[in-house]
């Protein structure tokens, strides 16, 4: 089973907004998530894709601070 096959349809959206350049992550360990400007409904997706090496921050930020988020090589290949 593929990594894509394994991800939810909300999971797979997120990666999307993220590809479009159109999300935002904060700093710390568990990292927020940002679309659009608005707080992302479900935080749990967003740490899991983190936490399993999808997506990451652009650079690295404080706590309270935003930068661009980006996909990994591995979350790229997941949504092809």
């Amino acid at each position: 089973m593929t990594v894509a096959e394994q991800l939810s349809s909300r999971a797979m959206a997120v990666l999307r907004a993220v590809a479009a350049g159109r999300a935002q992550l904060t700093g710390g360990c568990e990292p927020a998530l940002y679309i659009d400007g608005l707080p992302c409904c479900d935080q749990m997706v967003s740490h899991d894709l983190v936490h399993a090496g999808l997506l990451r921050a652009s650079r690295v930020v404080g706590l309270y601070e935003r930068t661009e988020a980006e996909l990994t090589d591995a979350g790229r290949a997941a949504i092809t």
